[in-house]
């Protein structure tokens, strides 16, 4: 899952972009509202983290134009203001959620999965079964045949992404972007050989569905003809 980042506060950030990675979240970070607006515009976004004490443009005003634009990406606040009426202004401008600062980690990880559950264009289930393989989002555990498979955090969120894309064809770029970021280079050969360990571990475990590659295309995750 993809998610923007938008804190001007370079030790925070830091603290944020850090526990994420770790969590298989990939993450642009940004630091004020004006480039919070452009990679919104210009990127597809599961979920934003937005400060609202940014230079120039404020996160209350960032969240306004994205909603008067037409943005249904979850908007979680955060802010080290803690007043009732503050809240009430995130949560009027167009938030999802609100998150005082200083805030445990944790917390932040309970709502950001919180907000990727509720319904956008489809519900974000935490647990995902197709044939064989079961993933739990939440624990970052997957499991073939009722059995663990062993995979490392990026392992985790590439087989996470064509699980919720299961049966449609996922391009390099867009792997790039939503299990890397945008700086990746999508035509890097890190990508298949990602792609080929998580494809030997499946074999290992399951006999459906299949990781099968589409020539020119991309990849895609497919139930195994019987």
């Amino acid at each position: 899952m993809r998610i923007l980042l938008v804190e001007d506060d370079e030790r925070i950030a830091r603290f944020i972009l850090k526990g994420l990675k770790e969590n298989a979240y990939a993450v642009d970070p940004v630091s004020t509202g004006h480039d919070a607006l452009f990679q919104a515009g210009v990127s597809d976004y599961d979920l934003i983290i937005l400060d609202v004490m940014l230079p120039g443009t404020d996160g209350f005003k960032v969240c306004e134009q994205m909603r008067s634009e037409g943005s249904t990406i979850p908007v979680l606040m955060l802010t080290a203001r803690d007043a009732v009426e503050d809240r009430i202004t995130g949560l009027d401008s167009g938030a999802d959620d609100y998150l005082t600062k200083p805030f445990e980690f944790g917390e932040l990880l309970a709502r950001i999965r919180a907000l990727l559950r509720r319904p956008r264009v489809e519900l974000v289930p935490t647990i995902i079964r197709i044939g064989e393989i079961e993933i739990d989002s939440r624990g970052q555990t997957a499991r073939g045949n009722d059995e663990p498979i062993e995979l490392t955090t990026k392992e985790f969120a590439l087989l996470e992404y064509f699980m919720r894309n299961a049966g449609r064809v996922v391009g390099r770029e867009e792997i790039s972007e939503h299990v890397w970021n945008e700086n990746f280079d999508p035509f890097s050969n890190l990508i298949e050989v990602y792609v080929n360990r998580l494809r030997q571990k499946l074999r290992n475990k399951v006999n459906s569905p299949i990781l099968a590659t589409r020539r020119g295309a991309g990849y895609v995750l497919v139930e195994a003809e019987k």
